[in-house]
Parts: structure tokens; sequence; C-alpha cells
């Protein structure tokens, strides 16, 4: 590689840390993370072959996985280890969101029933839903399965769809406030916050495969966390240099 190529390619990389994506992309969709808070993507960085997000503590966040294929998919939507819809234990073969063919949903917290959510919160890992229910292994970590549909029925487009590989067209069963800011060390969790109005109805879909076509995963942490483990730069301070003549008059104290 000549020296002029090599420093293209390296320009190219640096130009690429500065501007992280803000969706984690896979061949079959794309999981975004959202701030319900700022209504801003959470910026998605990628080090040693993972992706993260940072986020803050107190602020709401909400899911969005949008298809980029033309026919219906099944994402199997996991926070902290926790199915999204049920509260079981995450496993791909449970319950999930049926896309329509490039399609998009939002998935704005733990599914309560089919009219209402409990909101996904960033708080403090001892207080997530995963830590108070007793699974706090896999605190951190936001995953998406997806399954090809097997034949196309009529069903409706989108919608709440059941798992399990004997069970994959019966009815999905439906799946506990904010929390005080965590210390800077003390990694972050998911929390189950207020009830949010979020409308779904059930429908059918039968799995073309009993494993997932693809599988999205993006972990999460503060960015004070992320700092320290080097998945984000330091904060540059500003360059402060005293001056003996900082302005042109006395001003009042």
């Amino acid at each position: 590689m000549t020296r002029s190529v090599l420093a293209a390619a390296l320009a190219l990389l640096a130009l690429a840390a500065a501007h992280p994506a803000q969706a984690g992309t896979g061949r079959l969709a794309e999981l975004e993370v959202v701030d319900r808070t700022t209504g801003q993507a959470l910026p998605v960085h990628r080090h040693q072959g993972r992706l993260w997000v940072a986020g803050r503590p107190g602020h709401e966040y909400e899911l969005r996985v949008r298809s980029r294929h033309g026919g219906r998919l099944l994402a199997v939507a996991s926070v902290d280890g926790v199915n999204v819809v049920t509260g079981q234990t995450a496993a791909p073969d449970q319950a999930g969101y049926v896309l329509a063919g490039y399609g998009q949903a939002s998935i704005t917290g733990w599914r309560k029933s089919t009219a209402q959510t409990a909101a996904f919160e960033f708080t403090a890992l001892s207080d997530s839903y995963a830590a108070r229910t007793g699974r706090p292994d896999h605190v951190g970590v936001i995953g998406v399965a997806l399954f090809h549909e097997a034949v196309p029925q009529r069903w409706q487009d989108d919608g709440l769809a059941s798992g399990g590989a004997d069970r994959q067209r019966a009815r999905a069963p439906a799946a506990p406030a904010a929390a005080a800011p965590p210390s800077a060390a003390e990694s972050l969790g998911t929390g189950h916050g207020r009830r949010l109005d979020s409308p779904v109805r059930f429908t059918g879909f039968q799995r073309a495969s009993r494993l997932p076509a693809e599988v999205i995963e993006i972990r999460y942490d503060s960015r004070e966390n992320l700092v320290a483990m080097g998945v984000l730069p330091p904060p540059r301070r500003p360059d402060r240099q005293p001056r003996a003549f900082p302005a042109a008059f006395v001003p009042d104290p």
C-alpha cells in the first residue's frame, strides 16, 4: 500500500470514529436506541467487535427496529436478558413483534398489556428490572433475534406473535418507577418506569426455522464507564491559558 493510499485509509478510519453510526445495522434490520427525553438516537460506537451506546441515568428510551426486508419478520426483543413482551428470561423462541415488509416497530418499554408498556429507563444496575427480579447477570445488553416467515398467511401485517417451536400459531401471553441516578462507578441497567400508551394487536406468524436468521446486539452503559473501558475517548478539557491582560477596563465586582 502506498503512503498516499495508507494516509487516505487512516483518514477514513478517523472519520468513522468521529462520526459513529446511529443504529446497529444488520442484513435484515436496523436496531436503534432512541433517548425519549431528548428525542435523539444514541450514537453507536464499535469497540473490540461490539456495539455500544452511552445512556444517561434517569432518561427514558425506546427501541426502534426497522426492517430492511420485503417480507414479514418476527423480532424477538430482549433487554438485560429479559424478554420485553413476556418478562421471561429471554430466549429466541419466545414472543415478539411482527414487522411488515420494510416496516418499523417502536418498542417503548416492558409490555404490560395490549394497550400499555412500562417505560424503559436508564437507571442503576441494582434498580434495574432484571436485578429486582433476581436476574442481574445480563444487565447492559439489548438484543433482537429476527426470523423469516415460513409461508405467508392471511394474517394482519403486524402485531404480537407468540414464541415456541410447538406453539408458533398460538396467541402470545402478555408480559415493575423512577430510580435515583447511579454513582459513576455503578453500571447502568434498565428500570421499570411509568406507564405509556402503546396499543398493539395479536397476529399469527409461523417461523421458517427454529434458529434466528439474524441477531443484533447493542451494549450500553454510562458515558463515564464507557470512557473508563476505552469505548469512548476522555472528554477534552478546554485549553485554559491565563492572560495578564484579559480585559481593557476594570469591571464592577
